[in-house]
């Protein structure tokens, strides 16, 4: 549909396998967070909620837009309610973090806009669709890919662009934090795919490794940042840290198995993460306090929330069965095609994730229950049950049944490797 036809701007949405379950995982978390936040939220609920609706619409518009510009619109329209969500309700720094999420994000942005009105001016269009079909020159084909991949870097993140990330789940409100780290990082791992890879094929192929390298230093990194957290809500945060850099170490790979197991992480990242997440907020809505000492023995008293706390770790870990294993086994044969060293430090990755997650499972579950404190905890209601459950089910249907997921995302991807490939 034209939208403003003297430039060529079109109301253009679509989906395919790549997006897909993007758009379902979206529109699974929105319902979800908003029956959460119903009654939590005590001070202007209905601002909080039309946000809440905002963002969603408006991740909803960057997964769909296959017009340059729409897309643009949508991605920094995205900034505008995680911005007042964090800044409205978030917690003591709350706006020492707002301001740090949208100052990265939006000034990483800008060179995107610049490259897109490069793009109609090289091509005359801004139909991604029409321009995946030209041949770029080279040189043109690196500066566009450069400047797309720093905005999609700071919001993967993708080490060393990673900063703003702990502040901002640290301070956001619950609901806050599992849209974040649920489907707005996503947004970043997406465009890599969606834009970067095909628009500039041949920049792809050069960088990829360097893609890789920045990966593989995020896994490892984020993954000792977490071992040594003492509060819970920073240690899930650097865990999407490392997570996200199997999502980017799937795309680096350039290969079915590698591409296809990034789109499908990054759906099971929004699951387990966003669940975690949850559940932080659950319980930081019983004892406000997030601090692991200030808690051990937690499985006697409030068993329901522990069963499911832990089914979730082992989701996030990667335990075969559930749907973190699918993903990341999947990423782990693409790199090791391309370069065993590559699976080998991912593979040390997922040893440091069980590390410091079961750690935490020992520290707040396990030993005497002998804070005074928590005592009189109660467990999880049947309202927090229910938001739980369709999350954890899709752990293991995921993690049973990958091929219903797998069978859609393929031919997307396989379109995808062909035309990167076709080039050289």
């Amino acid at each position: 549909t034209y939208w403003i036809p003297q430039f060529g701007i079109n109301y253009h949405l679509a989906v395919d396998g790549i997006s897909l379950f993007l758009v379902l995982l979206t529109t699974l978390m929105g319902p979800i967070v908003i029956l959460y936040s119903w009654s939590n939220i005590k001070d202007s609920l209905r601002l909080y909620l039309a946000l809440l609706l905002i963002q969603q619409t408006a991740m909803l518009g960057v997964f769909m837009a296959l017009d340059l510009v729409l897309f643009f619109i949508f991605w920094e329209f995205s900034l505008i309610p995680m911005y007042l969500l964090i800044g409205k309700w978030g917690s003591e720094r709350r706006k020492y973090a707002s301001m740090k999420f949208f100052l990265y994000t939006m000034l990483g942005s800008a060179l995107m806009f610049v490259v897109i009105l490069l793009l109609y001016w090289q091509t005359g269009s801004f139909n991604w669709g029409v321009i995946r079909q030209l041949d770029l020159p080279y040189a043109f084909q690196m500066v566009a890919f450069l400047a797309f991949a720093l905005g999609f870097a700071i919001k993967v993140p993708l080490f060393p662009f990673h900063t703003w990330l702990p502040d901002a789940h640290v301070q956001a409100p619950a609901a806050g934090s599992v849209i974040l780290a649920g489907v707005l990082l996503k947004m970043g791992t997406y465009g890599f795919i969606r834009f970067c890879l095909p628009l500039f094929p041949d920049a792809t192929l050069t960088l990829a490794p360097w893609l890789a390298g920045l990966a593989l230093i995020g896994i490892l990194y984020g993954a000792l940042v977490a071992l040594v957290q003492k509060d819970l809500k920073s240690l899930v945060a650097y865990s999407s840290v490392a997570h996200l850099g199997f999502v980017m170490l799937g795309i680096a790979t350039i290969n079915q198995q590698g591409l296809s197991g990034a789109v499908l992480q990054g759906v099971n990242h929004g699951l387990s993460t966003g669940a975690l997440f949850l559940m932080v907020g659950m319980i930081y809505d019983r004892r406000h306090t997030r601090m692991l000492a200030d808690f051990g023995g937690l499985w006697k008293q409030i068993p329901i929330f522990s069963a499911l706390f832990i089914v979730t770790v082992m989701a996030s870990v990667g335990l075969p069965g559930l749907n973190g294993f699918v993903g990341e086994f999947t990423i782990l044969l693409g790199a090791f095609q391309v370069n065993p060293w590559w699976a080998v430090l991912g593979t040390v990755g997922i040893v440091f994730a069980a590390w410091y997650l079961l750690t935490a499972v020992r520290g707040m579950l396990q030993g005497p229950l002998d804070n005074p404190e928590n005592e009189n905890l109660k467990d999880l209601s049947q309202r927090e049950i229910w938001l739980l459950v369709p999350l954890i089910i899709l752990f293991f249907v995921i993690g049973l049944f990958p091929d219903l997921f797998l069978d859609k995302i393929n031919p997307a991807v396989d379109v995808l490797i062909e035309e990167i490939t076709s080039t050289t």
